[in-house]
Formats: C-alpha cells, structure tokens, sequence
C-alpha cells in the first residue's frame, strides 16, 4: 500500500543543489614578498646609519677633551706596488690632472694637500731610498704648482732625510707639469711626450657689449680706478690706459720666475749628476716662449736628462740612491684613509649631486678661474 500522499495544491520537493568543481587557483606570486624584504632591509640599514653617525658624533664630542686633536691634513697609507721582497723601498707620487689647491674630493683635502702629504711621508720612512714623482699634467694653478714645486726641493735639500726625487713624464707634462718637474734630480721622458710650454696664461671675458645689446647698464662703485681691473663689464674706453702694462708686468714677473725656477733646478741636477745628465742648451729661452716640445726636442735643450719609460726612471732611481740596478726594491705609493664619519657623509651628499645638463665634448677642459694666473697648456685656447 502506496502510503505517500500529498496534498491538493502543494509545490514539489526541491531537487538538490547541484555543486560545480572549482578550478585550482594558480600559486600567489612571491614578487611582493621579495619587494617587502628589500624595503625592510634598506630601512633597517638607514636606521643604522642614523644611529652609527650619531653614536660618532656623540663620541667625538666627547673626546675632544680626552685624546689629543688629530694632526691635520690628509691621513696616508702605503700600498705596495711591486713586491719584489726587499727591505729597500722607492717610493711614488703620482701628479695627475690640473694642479690645483682646490678641494678635489669628499675627504676635504686638495691636490696639493695629498701631494705634501705623500712626499713628507716616504721622506720619514727610513727605508725609502728615493722617490719618483709621475707627472701626467697639462699643469695647473701658479700657486698650487710652486707649492708642490718647493716640497721636492725640500725633500731633497733636508740634511737629515734628504732623497733623490726621479721624475717619469707620462703622455704630457707641460707648463706647471714641468714646473713641478724642474726641481728633480733626474728626469726620464718618453720620446712622445708633450712637456715645456714653459710660459704663463691668465684670461677674461669683456661682455660689455652684450650687456649693450639687451639694454643692461652696470653701474659701478669703487675706491680707485684699478679696484675693477679686468672686469668684463667695461667699454674699451673705460679702461685705463696703465692697466694692460699693470697686468702684463704681472704676467712677466712671474714668467721670469718659471724661467729662474728651470734654470736653478736643471743646473743643481747637472752638478749633481756630473756627466751623466743632459746640461741646460745655451740657447734653452729662445724656446721658453709657450710652445710644447716633444721629449726628444727636450732632450736635446737639457730641459730632461734621459728617454725612456717608468722603469728607466725605477732603474734611475735605484742607481742614484745607492741601491743598485741589480739589487731589488719595493715600489710603494700612499693612498689617503678614509675613517667612518667620511663613508657616512658619502650616504648624505648622495642627494645633492648636480643635476644639471652636461655636455661631452670629447675631452675635460678645465674650470678657470677669471683673473688668477696659470702655468698651463691650453690647446682649446684661441
């Protein structure tokens, strides 16, 4: 008996839901959990430079009664070049670039400062028996180059430390590069290089008829008629006319101390090598005139002793300081120190570069400076 019923009216039963398979999700990428860890660690290592720089400061600060003040001025270490495994040394102080006394990178310290610095060292060290200075220089600042000028001379001519300095002339060693070369006991050049230029540059820039052009007027207030001397914003009829003489005097009062400067250091390196250098030509001024000479052409006027390369001024030197060309020596050259406050001011300066538009022209002309005096060659000059 059929016991199921339903009643007038009813819906029917629902059917069961009918579940439909899911596709697999594909695997979550790992991208931004690699992003997130790299943002983790990179602000986690800026804490710790934050905290690293003040913890310094704090401790400088706190010393500065406590321990003696640092000696000023570069702080030097010595690199070994060649380690031939010998107790003798030569040491070598490269010049490279335009001489300048300006500050030339983040320790604070200029070329000159770096350049003292290394010659009073291998001067100290008692087993540095010569020093070869390795000049690759258009040359540079007057100043600069008769400071570096007169640390080789007294390197030389201290009675207690007292060491031959042996020049090696790279590609080019003009005008302040022979400047600083003069003073040297013996100088070895390549038959190639560009070296004499022996003269002085100073330039400006009269743009006073430009300010003419657009309608700019300079007025101009001074305590005597000298007091605006080279300024560019002059006519030529407000120029007085002692002012070329006052400026040419200058240029050659100082040529004439290049020239004395040649004439003094040649001639000492002469008498101390007696035979075996290259004397002063009688006639070496008639091309003291600004022009560039090849190393062969300087030979032949005595402004160098020897053609060669580096290792002839090595072997130079280990003959003049007793070592001998057979014996063996180090070579050995300083690089400057950089304690933990400069690598962290690296990090901060790093956001003030200069971003201005550049444009490569093929070769670094230099920066000068209006009115200042130079001993350099200057090819991209008119």
């Amino acid at each position: 008996m059929d016991n199921s019923f339903s009643s007038p009216g009813a819906p029917p039963p629902a059917a069961p839901p009918v579940i439909m398979p899911q596709a697999p999700r594909p695997p979550r990428g790992r991208g931004w959990m690699i992003c997130a860890i790299i943002v983790i660690v990179l602000l986690c290592f800026s804490l710790f430079l934050n905290f690293a720089q003040s913890v310094y400061h704090n401790m400088h600060l706190g010393s500065n009664f406590a321990q003696p003040a640092r000696d000023a001025g570069p702080q030097l270490e010595e690199v070994m070049l060649k380690d031939n495994n010998a107790s003798d040394k030569i040491a070598v102080v490269t010049v490279d670039g335009i001489i300048t006394s300006h500050t030339t990178d983040d320790s604070g310290n200029s070329m000159v400062d770096i350049t003292k610095a290394a010659l009073e060292k291998a001067k100290k060290d008692p087993d540095v028996k010569a020093i070869i200075l390795k000049v690759d220089s258009p040359g540079g600042e007057v100043l600069a180059s008769d400071d570096i000028y007169r640390a080789i001379r007294k390197v030389e001519n201290d009675p207690r430390h007292g060491k031959p300095v042996i020049c090696s002339m790279g590609s080019l060693a003009a005008s302040g590069g022979y400047y600083i070369s003069s003073p040297c006991r013996w100088i070895v050049a390549n038959p190639l290089t560009l070296t004499g230029s022996i003269g002085v540059i100073m330039e400006t820039i009269n743009y006073r008829g430009l300010m003419d052009k657009i309608g700019v007027a300079p007025y101009v207030f001074k305590s005597g008629k000298y007091k605006d001397m080279l300024s560019g914003m002059r006519s030529t009829n407000e120029i007085p006319p002692g002012e070329h003489a006052m400026v040419q005097g200058l240029i050659d009062q100082t040529y004439d101390q290049f020239k004395h400067v040649v004439a003094q250091g040649r001639d000492a390196a002469h008498e101390a090598n007696k035979d075996q250098g290259e004397p002063l030509a009688s006639d070496w001024t008639n091309y003291a005139d600004g022009r560039v000479l090849s190393g062969d052409q300087a030979l032949h006027l005595g402004l160098v002793d020897q053609l060669g390369d580096f290792q002839d001024a090595v072997d130079k030197a280990k003959e003049i300081s007793g070592i001998g060309k057979t014996n063996k020596a180090n070579l050995v050259e300083y690089q400057e120190i950089y304690n933990f406050s400069q690598f962290l001011q690296m990090f901060g300066q790093s956001g003030s570069a200069d971003k201005g538009v550049k444009l490569d022209l093929g070769f670094d002309a230099p920066k000068l400076e209006m009115g200042e005096l130079y001993f350099l060659y200057l090819p991209v000059a008119d």
